[in-house]
């Protein structure tokens, strides 16, 4: 029987993490699939010691190293730790992005400025106020569920903002006010297209439900469903939750490409189970 391992990071507190795990463990189950959930530290990466490995591992889990380590052992690890590591980071998947001409807002990504240091004299702030205008969008490189994601309106919230983030990756972006408060989150499996929801917020510029955002399903138009396909081929992903945003004329912008996306709120909105999808295809794909 085909055995594997679906990994979540086992330090984190919400039952979510451990409820996304169990969602795609059932999935693989009803395939007929030999299952182990772990959370990540049950997993000893001891460099020294042959480990009893399963046929395929799927990664809930920003471990990239768990995942180098697995793939160094041979186990298929879905998503690639590569495409995560890549992903995990908004400004290197924005430069990803930005080379295959993917409509996106203006993005800039900061230069890296060492925590004991500053460049808050040297001008480059004031040409990308000049640039960018204000409002405009801050995002951490690492972040998650709309997390570490600011809207700057002031100048004053501006140099505050970039002089706490001294040591951090992160980037200055175009603020679409079209889409204030609302995107669209499609689920990517292979090369198709599993399900899509509408999210929107009256109370936030960010529509993602865990900041309070209600969704629906959508009927995605042709273009959306495009854009959609074409940035997640773009950072590599095989599973992706592809964020769209609604620019001038509500033509689609990518606003972000996550590669451990959780499927529990899709499925209460759309009835439709990503991890099925995502089961058959790793089938398919070790056939």
């Amino acid at each position: 029987m085909t055995s594997c391992w679906v990994i979540y990071n086992g330090s984190l507190v919400s039952d979510k993490f451990e409820d996304q795990a169990r969602l795609v463990a059932e999935a693989a189950e009803r395939a007929g699939i030999d299952v182990k959930i772990m959370k990540n530290f049950e997993v000893v990466m001891d460099l020294s010691v042959n480990l009893s490995i399963p046929d395929f591992a799927v990664l809930l889990d920003k471990d990239i190293l768990l995942g180098y380590f697995l793939k160094s052992r041979g186990v298929p690890v879905y998503n690639d730790p590569a495409v995560i590591d890549l992903c995990d980071n908004k400004a290197t998947q924005y430069v990803q992005l930005a080379a295959h001409d993917l409509p996106m807002p203006r993005t800039i990504v900061a230069p890296k400025v060492y925590p004991n240091f500053s460049i808050m004299e040297s001008g480059y702030f004031e040409k990308i106020i000049n640039q960018l205008n204000l409002p405009m969008i801050i995002k951490e490189g690492h972040g998650s569920f709309g997390m570490k994601v600011y809207l700057i309106e002031t100048e004053a919230q501006f140099y505050e903002k970039v002089d706490s983030l001294r040591g951090v990756d992160f980037v200055f972006q175009e603020f679409i006010a079209s889409s204030r408060g609302r995107d669209i989150r499609v689920n990517i499996v292979g090369d198709q297209i599993v399900a899509a929801m509408y999210r929107r917020s009256e109370t936030d510029f960010r529509a993602n439900i865990t900041n309070g955002g209600v969704a629906s399903p959508i009927q995605l138009t042709a273009v959306q469903e495009k854009l959609a396909l074409e940035a997640a081929d773009a950072v590599g992903a095989t599973f992706a939750g592809v964020d769209l945003l609604f620019g001038d004329n509500d033509q689609p912008l990518v606003c972000e490409v996550n590669a451990a996306a959780h499927i529990r709120n899709i499925l209460n909105v759309t009835g439709i189970n990503v991890a099925d999808a995502m089961i058959a295809y790793i089938v398919e794909d070790l056939a």
